[in-house]
């Protein structure tokens, strides 16, 4: 299997207050995924402050706005992604506010913070078909 098998994109997210616009959140993807051209997957890359600016739009309901990218990332929608790796120093910081058993047991459990059971239970169909293995904790069983 190809260590790129069944993933669509790699979130990269970053957090500027300062700039909300979609045009600084275009520059920095340009210059992002000049990066990492050499990865095959998407790099998809987001300001976690300006989220709330197209949500709603997106995904049906409105969300207040994020205060890090730690905020953000304590949303997304299952225990086992909502972990972020940053450089700091020199050294890889990790951000994992449900630990990272579920990721490293291959469990997909959801995070019920703000999806909803009908985007959830996409995302697992989706990823059953690449990654039959994964354990599956039901909607009504989630965190």
């Amino acid at each position: 299997m190809q260590p790129d098998h069944g993933i669509s994109d790699v979130d990269l997210v970053y957090f500027d207050a300062a700039d909300l616009s979609e045009q600084a959140e275009e520059r920095h993807s340009i210059r992002i995924r000049a990066l990492f051209s050499d990865i095959p997957v998407r790099i998809d890359v987001k300001n976690e402050a300006r989220v709330h600016l197209w949500y709603a739009a997106k995904f049906g309901n409105a969300i207040e706005p994020y205060r890090s990218s730690e905020d953000a990332i304590a949303t997304f929608l299952t225990t086992s992604t909502a972990v972020g790796v940053q450089v700091r120093n020199g050294d890889l910081r990790t951000f994992a506010p449900f630990g990272l058993a579920d990721l490293l047991d291959l469990t997909v459990r959801a995070n019920k913070k703000q999806i909803t059971r009908a985007v959830y239970e996409a995302k697992v169909k989706r990823w059953l078909a690449a990654w039959p293995e994964l354990r599956v904790v039901p909607w009504d069983h989630g965190a």
